[in-house]
């Protein structure tokens, strides 16, 4: 992140996200004032609060996938909920604050796999040492009367199994491991109101209370090579510290992003399912506020965690919500619906457009797509026609109408190897015409 200024982080998420230059603006720059904000003195650093944002704009315009790829970007822990989730019916348990024990989880193991890529090589070593102890016999002492000079060279024949091994030639052999084994009988608890602030991680405290056990399992060289790597490198990461950078870049660089925000705006003014829609705004108040969560690993503060919110509004506005949750969204960025011009972008233009995957899905089997200008057109005029006539659900769309239209293929693809297949126009409508032009069964279909 310290070398990515707004512009090239607008120009990262062009890749992947087709249009919405104001959204991208908008986190753009709240990424570098993160940045912005380390930089300065210790006294001030804490004063500068997050500026918390709320995107605007229809289903399938790029909402979650421009929070997603940010964070990406950013190395940065990150985390989708849904704002409704909360407010079903019987909800108990669960509290909003269980986000951030959420966030946390993801931000130890992404930690923990860093730390794991870093000891790869030594872990390597360690577990090659105990499978060549697996495959040779233990050196028996030297009996006496005897010179050890005499005796079979053990050290050779460790090396020369060293190289067998590195070579893949004892890949099918059979070796018998001794692996920890923690597991115990699985207990469950149904948690009743304010059970979730307990937070009582069970299978950690049996865990340390009763003696590991010892695990036999009789494996091939290649899946024992696997299990002791995991061990070996698990041994060599310091957890303590793993737990501490977890949660300071959750603190300082985590990313939450509340969806469907809208579905809990405005006050009920009759009794029913979505009752507790303002409760779960004032519950989601002094998380976003900056407040101190209780996780199985310390204490964690949310003060400076980032909060994207995204909502379609069309029944409600970001006025609906409570003037103090509106207050902590200070900045609000309209995404515009998908244009038939962007349709044809999204097929192309991103790193992982759907014609790109489609194509590399089917050369798998040795069969070449061949996307022509004018079919790339077709699907775009087809996916605006549908989501005009239907809902609007913007790009996701196209996963409908490209699945459809290369149903065929896909299912002849074992049969067809070394076929190319042209995708132009024609083809285009003679298999999506036919369901384009009746309503009632594109309505279902696509």
């Amino acid at each position: 992140m310290d070398h990515l200024t707004p512009r090239q982080i607008v120009a990262e998420l062009d890749k992947y996200v087709i249009g919405q230059r104001d959204a991208k603006r908008a986190v753009a720059i709240a990424l570098r004032n993160r940045w912005r904000r380390q930089k300065l003195p210790s006294e001030l650093r804490d004063e500068v609060a997050p500026k918390n944002i709320i995107m605007i704009g229809p289903t399938g315009v790029g909402k979650t996938e421009i929070a997603r790829r940010l964070a990406r970007l950013a190395d940065a822990p990150f985390l989708k909920v849904e704002a409704s989730k909360y407010t079903e019916v019987g909800y108990v348990g669960r509290d909003v604050e269980s986000m951030i024990r959420d966030l946390t989880d993801l931000a130890v193991n992404l930690v923990k796999g860093e730390r794991a890529r870093g000891v790869e090589d030594r872990a390597a070593e360690l577990a090659e040492e105990r499978l060549l102890d697996l495959l040779l016999p233990a050196a028996r002492p030297v009996p006496p009367g005897f010179e050890p000079a005499t005796l079979p060279p053990v050290q050779e024949t460790r090396e020369k199994f060293r190289k067998m091994l590195r070579e893949g030639v004892l890949e099918d052999r059979v070796v018998e491991l001794e692996l920890r084994d923690k597991a115990f009988p699985m207990m469950e608890i149904f948690p009743g109101a304010g059970m979730g602030q307990m937070d009582i991680n069970l299978q950690e405290m049996l865990g340390n209370l009763l003696p590991g056990r010892v695990k036999r399992r009789r494996v091939k060289v290649r899946e024992a090579r696997r299990l002791l790597h995991q061990e070996e490198a698990g041994k060599l990461i310091d957890m303590d510290e793993v737990v501490a950078e977890a949660v300071r870049r959750v603190e300082n660089a985590g990313i939450v992003f509340l969806d469907e925000i809208d579905k809990i705006a405005g006050r009920e003014r009759t009794l029913g399912p979505d009752v507790s829609r303002e409760g779960v705004q004032r519950d989601l108040l002094p998380i976003v506020e900056g407040s101190t969560v209780p996780t199985k690993y310390g204490m964690v503060r949310t003060d400076h965690i980032l909060f994207i919110a995204a909502g379609a509004f069309h029944a409600a506005k970001p006025s609906d919500l409570i003037p103090e949750l509106q207050g902590r969204f200070p900045l609000r960025v309209e995404l515009q619906p998908l244009t038939r011009g962007d349709f044809v972008r999204i097929l192309t233009e991103p790193e992982s457009a759907l014609t790109k995957q489609y194509t590399a899905l089917l050369q798998t089997e040795g069969v070449t797509l061949d996307f022509t200008k004018d079919a790339l057109e077709e699907i775009a005029t087809i996916a605006t026609g549908v989501n005009e006539a239907t809902e609007n659900i913007g790009a996701r769309r196209l996963y409908t109408i490209m699945e459809r239209l290369l149903d065929e293929v896909s299912f002849e693809a074992p049969h067809l190897p070394g076929v190319r297949v042209e995708i132009n126009a024609a083809y285009v409508r003679d298999r999506l015409q036919e369901l384009v032009r009746n309503e009632d069964l594109s309505r279902y279909i696509l």
